[in-house]
């Protein structure tokens, strides 16, 4: 049976693991070849051998812009093209600004931001290339969190910041580039089990604790990616928040 995304080359950064990772398998599920982006190469091989032939491995840290650009480069090479990019990759604390580590909001500002701006600065001409092809149409969706629009509590301060950039970001990208059949989208989670929110570390969010219902899963924010992406050429998804039902 054919999948939605037949022949279309997608890129996912952050895909070592979470949602990056579940992103990465639900894209290939549908058909597309995947270019896998993260620091930890060891489980991008192991989700490559799972996910078969044609799987790119590119081990890569997203705040490096010219290792980045050389790694989307490297994809149009091989694959001559990109269809759909999924900036994923993400790193937050909670840390109270009067306990804050400098080099713990920098670090932030760095991965949830500048990763994003470089990723994408690399991407978009081929995007806007691939959106003539036949196709017809080009997909940037940028994984946010609720945090980017609402603040969620005081020790989320440079997290949010970040997330609300983002997401002022992605909204002017959409105004630009609709008319050239990108399309660009936000999906902003709530709190989601992963390596993120189970490290146990101090003013970070613990899915550990979670009520009866429980929290998001990894699949569950790659549902709506896979979403926004396999809608019909006049349709843009550009939003989508997602809760716990119980947070």
């Amino acid at each position: 049976m054919a999948g939605r995304l037949d022949g279309t080359t997608a890129v996912v950064t952050g895909a070592s693991s979470g949602i990056g990772n579940a992103t990465a398998r639900a894209l290939a599920a549908e058909g597309a070849t995947v270019a896998l982006l993260a620091r930890r190469k060891e489980k991008l091989d192991d989700l490559a051998q799972e996910l078969g032939e044609g799987t790119a491995v590119h081990e890569v840290d997203v705040t490096d812009a010219d290792a980045v650009r050389e790694v989307i480069e490297a994809v149009v090479r091989e694959r001559g093209r990109i269809d759909v990019l999924v900036n994923n990759a993400g790193y937050g604390t909670m840390d109270p600004a009067l306990e804050a580590d400098l080099g713990e909001w920098q670090k932030m500002v760095d991965v949830n931001l500048t990763g994003v701006l470089a990723t994408t600065h690399a991407a978009v001409s081929h995007l806007t290339a691939a959106a003539q092809g036949p196709r017809g149409i080009a997909d940037v969706v940028t994984v946010s969190s609720v945090a980017g629009r609402t603040v969620t509590g005081p020790g989320s301060n440079v997290y949010a910041a970040t997330k609300h950039a983002v997401n002022a970001f992605s909204e002017a990208l959409r105004q630009e580039l609709g008319t050239k059949h990108v399309r660009v989208g936000l999906v902003e989670p709530g709190l989601v089990d992963t390596e993120l929110t189970n490290s146990g570390r101090e003013n970070t969010p613990d899915a550990s604790s979670a009520s009866e219902l429980g929290v998001l899963e990894a699949d569950d924010i790659a549902d709506a990616v896979v979403y926004m992406v396999t809608r019909p050429r006049r349709t843009a998804v550009n939003e989508v928040l997602i809760r716990p039902t119980e947070q």
